[in-house]
């Protein structure tokens, strides 16, 4: 194995339900626009991949902002950059933690000289503090972040894995993905790669009948559950 690239959000930190959704929240207040997602309500909406595309999806169903000047498109740009803010300064206050065994298995990772890559449909900006977490060092060994806009088309459909395998130009069995849903788990799958599945918060119960393997977390010292010399077998693992 010579690559391992990671999803963000739910693999490296499970930050959908006090990360995404607080900022969404926080968001839409701050724009004075009348709506509030709850645990409920968001476990839908992250059916949806994306954060404008999830915007426009909610309002399309439950009606659009009334009395604001600007077009549809622009209050979604705006809302976006809102949330990406607040988001960012969620992740920078420390009240979100990497998940067990990101750390390690990076840490592992480099060592053995494996490369690094992460595929998200979240926001440039999202990312960078999500990645900050592991440190400067750390954060500078990844080969490529590919993130939100960079592709036409987001998970489930396969484009930022193509792009992925573009970057790193290795044979898809010397590469293994790490997901967390089963829109992630289509994408890699579609692009030919094996993917592992670290369930979260809002994705434990979905079908993961295509990973090559799940888990609940990679687990730290003394519960281990994923190692390198794991990962490495399971790339060899047809997708």
């Amino acid at each position: 194995m010579k690559a391992i690239i990671f999803d963000c959000d739910g693999v490296l930190v499970d930050t959908e339900r006090d990360g995404h959704r607080v900022a969404f929240n926080r968001a839409f207040a701050a724009m004075g626009i009348d709506a509030e997602w709850d645990v409920p309500l968001y476990a839908k909406l992250l059916l949806i991949a994306g954060g404008k595309e999830r915007m426009r999806a909610y309002f399309d169903e439950f009606g659009w902002p009334e009395g604001r000047s600007e077009p549809k498109d622009a209050l979604i740009a705006a809302l976006h950059k809102q949330k990406t803010d607040i988001f960012a300064d969620l992740i920078s206050s420390g009240d979100l933690a990497l998940r067990p065994g990101i750390q390690r298995i990076v840490d592992e990772a480099i060592a053995a000289g494996v490369k690094l890559g992460v595929c998200t449909t979240s926001a440039q900006k999202s990312i960078d503090a999500v990645l900050d977490l592991l440190g400067p060092e750390r954060k500078a060994k990844f080969d490529f972040v590919h993130a939100g806009d960079v592709v036409s088309k987001k998970k489930p459909n396969p484009e930022i894995y193509e792009l992925a395998k573009k970057s790193l130009g290795l044979p898809v069995h010397e590469c293994i993905v790490i997901e967390d849903s089963r829109n992630g788990l289509l994408a890699a799958t579609g692009a030919g790669l094996p993917c592992l599945i670290t369930t979260s918060t809002y994705t434990a119960e979905e079908d993961f009948s295509e990973a090559v393997q799940i888990v609940p977390e990679l687990g730290d010292a003394p519960n281990v559950r994923i190692t390198l010399d794991d990962l490495a077998r399971l790339a060899s693992t047809k997708a």
